[in-house]
């Protein structure tokens, strides 16, 4: 059988030139969140397969990749259930990891304990642009504290890193699951149909508010709810259109008198004062009734990363309290967020950045000749050179010497040493 030089499809081979990208891009990461006070852990990318089917991961546990149980222990010929051949998945987010290890080893941890996270995640998904079946998740959570001072510090933490890598004029939208409950239960949609009227909402920005009215008026529910929700966000884009995010947050909480409760907006409204009062990167806060985030571990505070002269969102999180206690049984104040590492160095090619201060290269060719004591004083030479700060490579010379260059040349080698066997010259 011949072997199939493609990678699976929805996965993709990294050049050097990205990587270069990727590795400068990891650096600033995990030197800004560490100054945050974040520290890095690692998890299994394998996960048992109860935990990545617990009904918290939304959609995304429709994708997982799934294993097979090994040995005798699978009967695929006696098997009824897929429960019975599958035992573990390719983990699908690095929040049901780091919850996992949070009830495994939380009398080992600080309190709060602050995670820092980036590794491969799986998703069975649908090929597209930025986004891929294997991608790389960069995640900061906050374990252990229940206050907005987690939601403040993840945003100022993210943000800040953002600015480093370069990216100004970006948005946090902010919102919180509370809001959107309140919202529902005003305009009268019974409770148990929450979940499938904000999946409806979160189509927004495909379809349109009438959109939203049509699928909810499709979906089954009465008119008189879909009447009084959209009119309710219709009054919110016009009513502050133009007003700051906190003005936006305390007109829906008088809209909302009676049915939110007073200190969900007012957390909200702390949040955001705080992070613009503080922040140092080109950004806006933006509070946005529509953002409902897909994960449905979410309980509290929600946001994302959106950058509108791109069209795209970069990454999002929120506060999820109650899934450290399906694990120990006692609830822990958790809150999170995820940059969208992919999309993050996608913007970053294409822009055509170049990583900086980077330290000189030079590449050593040497000709087929150059062997025994000589190849050594060569070797020698690169090994000085290295130990005062150059990145240096030595490679065998090929006949068609342009070409090499060309391409050392497009992977940022300034300098060629050409070293043949009749002068060992430099």
């Amino acid at each position: 059988m011949a072997l199939s030089k493609k990678p699976v499809t929805g996965m993709k081979d990294i050049l050097p030139q990205e990587m270069q990208i990727r590795d400068y891009a990891i650096g600033v990461i995990k030197e800004t969140y560490g100054k945050f006070g974040f520290t890095s852990i690692e998890t299994p990318c394998v996960e048992h397969i109860a935990n990545l089917t617990s009904r918290q991961g939304g959609d995304n546990e429709k994708l997982i990749f799934k294993i097979l149980k090994r040995g005798e222990k699978l009967n695929v010929a006696q098997a009824q259930t897929e429960e019975e051949v599958v035992d573990g998945g390719l983990r699908y987010d690095l929040t049901v990891p780091l919850v996992r290890f949070y009830a495994n080893n939380a009398a080992q941890l600080p309190s709060p304990f602050k995670a820092l996270q980036m590794g491969n995640v799986w998703r069975a998904d649908r090929p597209q642009r930025g986004r891929y079946r294997q991608f790389m998740q960069c995640d900061i959570d906050i374990l252990g504290e229940p206050s907005n001072l987690a939601e403040i510090e993840l945003i100022l933490a993210t943000t800040t890193t953002l600015g480093r890598l370069g990216f100004q004029n970006f948005q946090i939208r902010i919102n919180d699951r509370r809001i959107l409950k309140a919202m529902a239960a005003y305009s009268g949609f019974p409770e148990e149909s929450y979940d499938s009227v904000f999946i409806i909402l979160d189509k927004i920005d495909k379809i349109g508010l009438e959109g939203v009215r049509q699928e909810l008026s499709e979906a089954g529910f009465a008119r008189e709810a879909v009447d009084r929700y959209v009119e309710l966000y219709e009054g919110l884009f016009q009513e502050n259109a133009q007003g700051s995010a906190r003005e936006r947050v305390a007109g829906l909480a008088r809209a909302l008198e009676g049915v939110l409760e007073p200190e969900v907006s007012k957390n909200l409204e702390e949040i955001i004062e705080s992070v613009e009062a503080a922040g140092s990167a080109a950004f806006e806060m933006v509070f946005d009734p529509t953002l409902v985030r897909g994960m449905s571990y979410y309980t509290g505070t929600i946001f994302e990363i959106a950058m509108p002269q791109l069209g795209i969102s970069c990454g999002g999180g929120g506060r999820y309290d109650k899934m450290v206690g399906k694990f120990i049984g006692t609830d822990v104040p958790a809150c999170g967020f995820s940059i969208g590492f992919e999309r993050i160095i996608l913007l970053l090619t294409e822009s055509g950045f170049q990583v900086p201060s980077q330290p000189q290269k030079v590449a050593y060719l040497i000709e087929k000749g150059v062997e025994g004591q000589a190849l050594g004083e060569v070797i020698a030479k690169a090994q000085a050179a290295r130990a005062e700060g150059t990145q240096v490579l030595v490679a065998r010379m090929i006949k068609n010497k342009k070409f090499q260059k060309e391409q050392l040349t497009r992977e940022g080698y300034q300098e060629f040493v050409e070293i043949y066997r009749e002068s060992l010259k430099f």
